[in-house]
């Protein structure tokens, strides 16, 4: 063997035996023919202290890692190893079914589980009870305190584990992830926060509804969300084949909660493009409670109990107000051909709310 090339490979074993997988692995921007597979590594840690030698804050250094896999049959279930055969590397996924096939599958929606960690693990075990093999799963945003904080990020993974490595993951950014590459970074989405997918006859329009962190000046946050709005429209106006239509974000147009009523004025500013493009619902996260309306035919639910802490539902829009509940838990939406069932579940496993979408 050459010198070189065995030093070179001697240093890469000794560098790799130090890596820890903290994240995953995980699949995102799943299509019918195509698929990304990701995992996060921790390499080492950093350390800071007002003194030499004195480590006041210890940081992890992480890298995520993906591979993107071309040539996929669609509605096919597929199973990866990205650890050479080392059991937490493992995980599977299914293909979407075309938009030609009238299909069968559950999804879930659910977010907010930055704080409470004890909570978040709850979510997670009702979740594997009421739906153990979901096809993927919509993260409506805010997944750790602050998405700039490296050591965050670990904890998020660990808790999500077992769930996201035998499925396919959505997310939307919340106000949480400030913005920062570690979100963007950990789940291969475009550096405009935006994107659409389609599984069968559903489709989704997940959009950036945090512009106070896109920009530092007013006139850099009215562009971005000028351009992403046009997007959405675009994207709404092709999509009008669909039997379903989604719309994801984390700030809620509208709210229960008394004291951030009004807050959200660009999301309320939307309402009139969702019902012009016959949006089946918006999905949304934000506050920490179940919230579910219906105005001018399209459905609002919020499902922001994930773990963060909980908000009262002191003042539910009148008039349009179906169920509101401070309450942890998530939504699991059964898709069955033309109809679409709709089961918003709490923390202890109860359905608190039903519905069905036609």
């Amino acid at each position: 063997m050459n010198k070189t090339l065995g030093l070179f490979l001697l240093v890469a074993s000794a560098l790799a035996a130090q890596d820890k997988l903290i994240g995953g692995p995980y699949v995102v921007n799943t299509t019918p023919t195509s698929a990304t597979v990701m995992w996060v590594m921790q390499r080492g840690t950093v350390t800071a202290g007002t003194q030499p030698g004195a480590a006041d804050k210890t940081e992890p250094v992480l890298h995520a890692e993906h591979i993107n896999l071309t040539s996929l049959r669609p509605d096919t279930a597929y199973y990866y190893d990205v650890l050479g055969g080392r059991e937490e590397g493992k995980g599977s996924f299914r293909t979407p079914p075309t938009a030609q096939t009238s299909a069968t599958f559950d999804f879930l929606v659910y977010g907010d589980n930055r704080t409470r960690h004890d909570v978040h693990k709850r979510v997670v075990a009702a979740i594997a009870k009421a739906v153990p093999s979901p096809a993927f799963v919509v993260q409506t945003g805010d997944m750790v305190e602050n998405g700039a904080d490296t050591a965050l990020w670990p904890v998020f993974f660990d808790i999500e584990r077992n769930l996201l490595k035998n499925t396919s993951f959505f997310p939307s950014l919340g106000n949480h992830e400030r913005d920062d590459r570690n979100f963007f970074d950990s789940f291969n989405v475009a550096s405009a926060g935006y994107y659409s997918f389609n599984w069968g006859k559903c489709h989704f329009a997940v959009i950036d509804s945090d512009i106070g962190n896109v920009s530092s000046n007013a006139a850099g946050r009215q562009a971005f969300w000028e351009m992403q709005t046009r997007w959405l429209e675009e994207d709404l106006k092709a999509s009008q084949n669909a039997d379903f239509r989604f719309v994801v974000a984390h700030h809620p147009p509208m709210t229960a909660v008394r004291s951030r009523q009004g807050a959200n004025p660009q999301m309320i500013e939307l309402t009139p493009l969702l019902e012009k493009y016959h949006v089946t619902a918006g999905l949304f996260g934000h506050d920490h409670n179940y919230q579910h309306y219906l105005k001018n035919g399209v459905h609002y639910f919020v499902d922001g109990g994930g773990g963060a802490p909980l908000y009262d539902v002191d003042l539910p829009p009148a008039g349009i107000t179906q169920k509101v509940k401070s309450i942890e838990g998530f939504m699991v939406f059964h898709v069955a051909g033309k109809s679409i069932k709709v089961d918003a579940i709490d923390i202890n496993g109860e359905v608190i709310d039903a519905t069905e979408l036609k």
